[in-house]
């Protein structure tokens, strides 16, 4: 399982819409569905499945990934550090137990 939490000053109604702004780009692009409950975003698609956790002042993502994409684990890792970072500015601190990243 991935997770990472991260950090905002965006506010719980405009971290929703971001994260509902982006859930329905994912989808287009790489097909599945999501729906909310609360403040809670569900997806699923073929391989994974997982929540987007909206707060007013941080946003959490957890992914469970079938046994075809766990391979990949640290390139999808990355990959939504790398869209945290370039929608919410970069970690600022261990999210998981695990240093921040540099670039």
């Amino acid at each position: 399982m991935i997770v990472v939490r991260r950090h905002h000053d965006l506010g719980l109604a405009k971290a929703k819409r971001l994260a509902g702004k982006l859930a329905r780009k994912l989808c287009s692009e790489l097909g599945g569905t999501y729906t909310w409950k609360g403040n809670e975003l569900h997806f699923q698609r073929t391989g994974a499945s997982g929540t987007v956790t909206v707060t007013k002042d941080s946003v959490q993502i957890r992914v469970e990934l079938g046994l075809l994409l766990r391979p990949l684990r640290g390139r999808i890792d990355r990959e939504i550090r790398a869209g945290l970072d370039a929608h919410l500015g970069h970690e600022d601190g261990p999210s998981t137990g695990r240093p921040a990243q540099s670039t």
